[in-house]
């Protein structure tokens, strides 16, 4: 469900200060944060972001087409490590590890 637009998009305020202030000095080191939820406005573009990941801080850079979207998007929180190996399924499914009906 999206954000109503009466609202407008919520970018936390400390990141726009800290955005802000980059763009003033014109230092492009990744800017670390938690705020996942913040969405990514104009000014953000070109600027690297640590997001967190609940681990650590995954670098994000910003590209226009991103614009619009959150920044938790582009920084995963859980790892795919591929799907159960047939000896895992014997386990579950009996000595063949297939799942007959």
């Amino acid at each position: 469900m999206s954000r109503s637009l009466k609202k407008g998009a919520y970018v936390d305020v400390r990141l726009m200060e800290k955005v802000t202030k980059a763009l003033a000095t014109g230092v492009r080191s990744p800017i670390k944060t938690w705020a996942r939820a913040s969405m990514i406005t104009p000014e953000m573009v070109g600027l690297t972001f640590g997001v967190h990941n609940g681990k650590k801080h995954e670098n994000v850079l910003v590209m226009e087409s991103m614009v619009g979207h959150k920044l938790g998007e582009f920084a995963p929180t859980r790892t795919f490590r591929g799907h159960a190996k047939k000896g895992k399924l014997s386990k579950v499914y009996g000595s063949s590890g297939r799942f007959e009906e």
